[in-house]
């Protein structure tokens, strides 16, 4: 059986945001077995699985990103939206669309310090849409 829901999630402030209770949240009762598949609908924003214990993770993740995709490069041709648009664009490929985690005995089968994450980009962010699609 494969479920999918849409989740729309505020605004958030640029950097790395722990979203894996959001999305439990919106999931409601998970299945014994089987497998979860979360897609940003974004192309300057990204998921990933990391570090969900030190907070530290999360600032040193977005100054990582930062360092290794500059704003303000003169080589960038797409600016009209600002200068943290095109790198916002990198960085999404460079950290990925989606992410799948495993079911099992009704949990998400995450490693015991791993967190599912909105890899804010934008200083300017505007609301994301994440689509969750439960195979069982």
């Amino acid at each position: 059986m494969i479920q999918q829901k849409l989740l729309n999630l505020p605004a958030y402030e640029k950097g790395s945001h722990l979203i894996t209770d959001r999305i439990l949240k919106a999931l409601g009762e998970l299945p014994d077995s089987g497998l979860l598949h979360v897609f940003i609908k974004h192309t300057s924003a990204a998921l990933s699985i990391n570090e969900n214990a030190d907070p530290t993770v999360r600032h040193d993740m977005d100054l990582a990103f930062d360092h290794l995709v500059p704003e303000n490069q003169p080589f960038y041709e797409h600016t009209v939206e600002g200068s943290d648009d095109m790198p916002a664009h990198v960085k999404s490929v460079l950290a990925g669309s989606s992410v799948s985690i495993p079911v099992t005995g009704k949990k998400l089968n995450l490693g015991t310090w791993q967190g599912i994450y909105l890899m804010e980009f934008r200083k300017e962010a505007t609301p994301r849409s994440l689509v969750l699609t439960l195979i069982s």
